[in-house]
This record gives C-alpha cells, structure tokens and sequence, in this order.
C-alpha cells in the first residue's frame, strides 16, 4: 500500500498537464469557430441596405407649396443723402467777435442771430454819416431859397443870366451832395447791420469755428473768415448714379406714360423701405467715363433724422405688379457659387433644385426661376434633410411676417412699406 501512494501521485502529476493542454486547444478552436460566425453575421447585416435603412429613423420635415403673390417691380440703386442748400457764413465787416448766440449743432431758423461783432465803429460811423446828411441838407435848403429868391426878380432888381445858371448850378450840386450822403449813411447803416451775423437759411448749423475775442476778416468773397456752415435738411436730397441702361428704360417708359417719380429708401440698418420721397431732378447728360448719370429725389425730414452723407439703398417703382413665388430666406441654401433649395418628390424623396434669387418681401425670399406652384419646398427642419434619402412630410404653410416698423417721426417715416421686387 505504501508503494502505491507515491506511484499514484507521479501518475496524476503527469496527466494533468496532459488534460490542460488538450482543453486549452480545444478552447481555442471554440473561440475561433465563434469569431468566424460573429463576423460572418456582421457582414451579412452590412450587406443588407434595406436592414440597415430600417434600423435608421427617417427625419420629419415640414412643406409647403412656393407662395404666390402680386408683388411690385423695382428698380434699386445705392446712394446718399444730402442738404438740399448749404450756406457757409461769413462775416460782411471786420472786427472782434463780441457774442455767439447758438450752441454747436444747433437747430437755427431764419434770421436767428448767430454772432455779434464789436458794433462801436461801425456806430461811430454811422452817425458820423448821419451829420453829413443833415449838413448837405442845409447847404440844399440854402440853394433852393437863393435860386427861388433871384427868379423873382425883375426890372432893375434882375441879375444878369450867368448869375442865374450859377445859381442853378449851385442848387444841383447841393442835391447831389445830399444824395451822396445819404447814399453813405444808407452804407454805414448797413455795416452796422452786418455787425449781427445771421442765419440766411433754416436748417442744422455746424460747430463754430471763431470763439469770442477773435478778430475777423469780413468781405464778400472766400477771403473772409468762415464762422461755421448751415445744412438744410427738411427737405433733403437722396443722390444716385443711374446706369445707361436704367436711365434709357425710364425715358422709354416716360415716352410711354408709365414713367414712376416716387421712390423708398431704407437705411443701412433697416429692413423696410419706410422712408417716401419723389425724383426732382436728372443731370442733362451721363458720364462719359462711368456710362451713369446723376439723378436726385427729394425726401420730407421734419424731425431732421436723416442727415447728409448717409447711405441709403433706393428703390424705383419701375414696371407695375408681377406675380411670383416666395419661399422663406432660411429654406436657401448655398452650393458654392450658387443658391439652391430641397424638394420632396412624389415618391417622398429627397432632391436639390438650382434657383435664383430676387429680394426679400416681409421675411420671404422671391424666386425668380428655378421652382414651380407645386413643388414641395422643405421649409422646416431642413438641416435633417438630405439629398437622395426619404422622408417624412407634415405641412407648413408659408405666411409672410412683416417687420415691424417704429418711425423716428411718424410725418417723415410712414410705415407699411410695399411688397418689393428687383429686376
């Protein structure tokens, strides 16, 4: 019994190893077998589109047929805005500013009093003027009497007819003093006028360019000192540059009798066309070296907003109504160097459609070519939309939204602009 032990022992010490190597190998084989079958399955999933498809969630899109609506035909131009008279002020007389009676950038109408210039010269003059006046009118008092004294004498109190004319002549060169110094008088008062500078014109005055204390040059030439400028801007001009082709439609269609004066302008930091004006003027010739010719239009600016130099983006009412079609501006998108929008085809598949663009009328983008009344515009969730895949569709009509408008001053920016369309 005790030989047996140890034999026993040696013996399961070498089948051991013996059984693990066989069920490691085996274990292996198993291994590869499932791996083999795994990938194998993997493949055939992957081969099968109509599996994958399914296993993938079809986006929900929103559509809606182009909108259709008259809109008006417009001709636009970039421009800008100008006084319609501009005055720079000069004094007439030279001397010491004595007073300024406006504030920089103030609102001046009419004959309001700008500056004072040291008026005691002027008033030393003048009455200087005043005593020549009086004098020439007594030496023509004395005139008149002696010539009216010597025409009634006769017989032997007569003078002889040299004497006569010498007074004659006497008494018309005391008129003409006294006219002379009146005439000087009326000059001396004049510059005691000039003495007070005031506005020639309503409108906003610029900065001042003298302080008191300053001497200045006055004249009636670019030799005296600027004081400061006056704009008029109510109303105020909106000048542009009209191609040749634009300016020989309009004369076609002032030929025919449809030739428009009104126009809109918005500002660079406006959405709607809220400011009205009328065409007053075109140049008497173009351009020969830029082919365009100046036009002008008058626009009313009681609250005096607008001011000269801003831009403004013009439109001109140009050919009536047309019908078109409109869709919202986020339904565009861009392919490169062009404007493209998805439709959804009878099969609900998705596809790309080229157009081209007009401007936008109450939030919607106008469509010049490229769609039709019944195409199925994506107009809603159209980042989930892709070329070539299918969807789900739910209606979304398309309704304009008119921006609102808040006019600076109601009488000078009227709201409810029209729908617009630009050639």
């Amino acid at each position: 019994m005790n030989m047996l032990a140890p034999i026993h022992a040696d013996t399961a010490s070498e089948v051991s190893p013996s059984k693990q190597r066989r069920l490691s190998r085996r274990g292996g084989a198993m291994a590869a077998i499932a791996l083999v079958l795994v990938a194998g399955a993997a493949w055939k999933w992957l081969d099968q589109p109509d599996a994958q498809a399914a296993a993938t969630p079809i986006a929900t899109v929103g559509i809606s047929a182009p909108l259709a609506r008259e809109v008006t035909q417009w001709d636009e131009y970039v421009g800008r805005f100008a006084p319609s008279q501009t005055v720079e002020i000069r004094p007439r007389v030279s001397g010491a500013v004595t007073a300024l009676h406006f504030r920089d950038g103030d609102i001046v109408r009419k004959g309001q009093l700008l500056f004072t210039i040291d008026q005691r010269p002027f008033r030393a003059a003048l009455a200087e003027a005043q005593a020549d006046v009086a004098a020439a009118r007594s030496t023509l008092a004395l005139a008149r009497s002696d010539y009216a004294r010597v025409q009634r004498l006769t017989g032997d109190e007569a003078i002889s007819a040299s004497e006569v004319d010498a007074l004659r002549a006497r008494l018309q060169s005391a008129k003409a003093a006294l006219a002379a110094a009146e005439a000087r008088a009326r000059q001396r008062s004049l510059d005691m006028e000039f003495t007070q500078v005031r506005a020639p014109i309503a409108g906003r005055v610029s900065d001042r360019r003298i302080d008191i204390g300053n001497l200045v040059a006055g004249g009636d030439g670019a030799s005296a000192t600027l004081l400061t400028t006056i704009n008029k801007l109510d109303p105020i001009y909106f000048s542009f540059d009209a191609s040749e082709a634009l300016f020989l439609k309009a004369q076609r269609d002032r030929e025919d009798g449809e030739g428009a004066t009104a126009v809109e302008v918005r500002l660079q930091d406006e959405t709607d066309y809220k400011w009205k004006g009328q065409l007053d003027f075109t140049d008497n010739g173009l351009d020969p070296r830029s082919g365009t010719i100046r036009v002008r239009a008058t626009f009313a600016n009681p609250g005096m907003f607008l001011a000269p130099g801003l831009f403004g983006n013009m439109r001109l009412a140009s050919g009536g109504t047309m019908r078109a079609l409109l869709v919202p501006d986020a339904a565009i998108q861009s392919d490169q160097a062009r404007k493209t929008v998805m439709v959804v085809g009878k099969d609900d598949s998705v596809s790309v459609k080229p157009v081209e663009l007009g401007p936008v009328v109450d939030g919607l983008r106008i469509i010049r070519s490229g769609l039709t009344p019944q195409d199925r515009v994506i107009v809603g969730n159209v980042q989930a939309a892709m070329p070539g895949t299918k969807v789900a569709v739910r209606a979304a009509p398309i309704k304009p939204q008119p921006t609102p408008v808040t006019p600076v001053d109601p009488a000078a920016a009227p709201a409810a602009a029209q729908a617009t369309f630009a050639r």
